[in-house]
């Protein structure tokens, strides 16, 4: 009996060091994706700003391998990133969105918010100064943690700059910043594009964005352009004590040809129809960083931008629809 019990446990040893010899080889497989990320040759930077067929491939190749990256790297980080969600938004326009989605007749109280500041051009405390640090923590982590990240084209390439849509290969795919991004996408932005902006309704399926960060030594301005978007929201991301100099937005009045420089405060946004030229002046001193979503509709399409009324009732604004998102990316 003792003979045979020793068996038994000899065969349930075997059997338990098998099993964790499989699951380390597993997990080797599963959790080794950081690592091969990490372990990639980027293109060149010269490469990147003339967009350079080989960049393209570069990013399609390992669009699979870098998604299962940052999955990796959230999980591992997740205790000294924390979790996103809308407690970083500044309490009036989380308040005022959440009453309208419950209510859509109570909108007014987030027209309210947004300050008519040009032509077609308005502004809002967006995002919490206060609590800004949280998103700013996760985003340094990520730009921080050498997985390559694809930098929208016609910068200079500095770390803070991002992809941040799913259909740009290269994007910043960690799972709890994907969910923020498309809560903001879809609980705020859209509903209010449409508000201010009523003939986006059709056109506005369709989500892009981008981070950008300015310095006097990298990036320091934009030229004059307009987006290839029926709406552009710019939210600033600079925490409170982080000052510049320069670096204003000039809007460019389209029915009195004037133009109007305007500046971000911490957390602050700015939302505007994308037919509205405007330039980002450089930057003198300090950093500027923010982010940039845009709205279009499939495969591209904008409206006519005259602004005209179309008088739609609430209830077509605060309404949850599921959008197929095409392939379509304006850059």
């Amino acid at each position: 009996m003792i003979l045979r019990l020793s068996a038994i446990g000899t065969m349930w040893l075997l059997t338990f060091k098998i099993l964790i010899k499989m699951m380390n080889i597993a997990g080797e497989k599963v959790f080794n994706k950081l690592d091969k990320a990490r372990e990639l040759t980027l293109p060149s930077r010269s490469d990147m700003l003339i967009r350079s067929a080989s960049v393209n491939q570069f990013w399609h190749q390992n669009k699979d391998l870098l998604v299962d990256a940052w999955q990796e790297w959230e999980e591992s980080e997740i205790e000294s990133v924390g979790l996103l969600g809308s407690r970083l938004l500044a309490p009036s326009l989380r308040e005022a969105v959440e009453a309208a989605w419950d209510d859509p007749s109570k909108e007014f109280a987030v027209r309210e918010l947004w300050k008519e500041v040009s032509s077609g051009v308005y502004t809002c405390q967006f995002f919490d100064p206060e609590r800004l640090i949280e998103l700013r923590t996760y985003l340094e982590k990520a730009w921080d943690a050498k997985i390559p990240m694809r930098p929208p084209y016609g910068i200079v390439l500095n770390r803070s700059g991002a992809m941040l849509d799913k259909r740009s290969p290269g994007y910043l795919a960690a799972p709890s910043f994907q969910d923020f991004y498309n809560q903001l996408i879809n609980f705020y932005m859209r509903p209010i594009a449409r508000l201010l902006f009523p003939e986006v309704m059709g056109f506005d399926s369709q989500s892009f964005g981008f981070s950008i960060n300015y310095q006097p030594n990298t990036d320091t301005s934009i030229r004059p352009h307009t987006d290839a978007s029926a709406v552009t929201l710019n939210i600033n991301l600079n925490l409170p004590g982080e000052s510049f100099t320069g670096s204003s937005v000039d809007f460019v009045d389209l029915q009195t040809g004037k133009t109007n420089s305007l500046s971000f405060t911490p957390g602050s946004a700015m939302i505007h129809r994308g037919n509205i030229p405007h330039a980002a002046l450089p930057i003198t001193s300090g950093e500027r960083t923010n982010i940039v979503l845009w709205l279009y509709g499939k495969s591209g399409q904008i409206p006519n931008q005259l602004g005209t009324e179309t008088g739609l009732p609430a209830e077509q604004r605060w309404v949850s629809e599921k959008h197929e998102q095409d392939l379509f990316a304006p850059f």
